[in-house]
């Protein structure tokens, strides 16, 4: 009996072509970057790294906490570094923060280093996902909810020549239960192993 879409290993050869470079998940915030990461490397084995959890680690406080102690040029010096070093090690999956594409000639780095595969969701979709995660985004927390939208709309612009530097491009409105994140993942595997 076959495996239901959801369920089903990518073949072999599949998991060969993702080796051994680094796939760097790139989009904005709430795209839903580190839940499709997640979704990979346990498909893959892959280690998965969440470059914003990888930061809190190293410096034992949370993002908002640096970002107020060293402002958003600081965080993102410290954002690029961190990426540089999560970005030499190899068969990892790294889900990147929504501004790291955007500084110090990151996305080069990632695209001269690894596969870079931007996650795309609808302002709708991103503005609902944010507001479920207030006190965890410090760019987007300052923003009334009124007037999200127009905000995130005006950011994704300023954002657009970076992220669409990306070698993949990924829709990523349906990663809301188990079963449209493990399609999504497979269906990226697949795109990846026929490239």
């Amino acid at each position: 009996m076959k495996n239901s879409p959801h369920t089903e290993k990518p073949s072999d050869s599949a998991l060969l072509s993702l080796v051994p470079c680094p796939l760097f998940l790139i989009g904005y915030m709430a795209s839903g970057k580190t839940t499709l990461g997640r979704a990979l490397a346990r498909i893959t084995g892959r280690d998965f790294i969440d470059l914003d959890f990888y930061i809190e680690q190293r410096f034992r406080k949370k993002i908002p906490e640096i970002f107020a102690e060293r402002g958003e040029e600081g965080f993102r010096r410290l954002e690029s570094a961190m990426l540089r070093e999560a970005g030499e090690f190899e068969n990892v999956i790294i889900s990147c923060g929504g501004g790291t594409p955007c500084h110090a000639d990151n996305m080069e780095y990632m695209n001269s280093r690894g596969v870079t595969i931007r996650l795309e969701a609808s302002i709708p979709v991103i503005v609902r996902r944010i507001l479920l995660a207030r006190g965890r985004r410090p760019i987007a927390d300052k923003v009334p909810e009124k007037e999200l939208p127009d905000f995130v709309k005006k950011h994704l612009a300023e954002r657009e020549p970076f992220y669409s530097q990306a070698r993949f491009t990924i829709a990523s409105d349906e990663l809301e239960n188990v079963r449209d994140i493990d399609r999504t993942a497979l269906g990226t595997l697949n795109l990846l192993k026929n490239t």
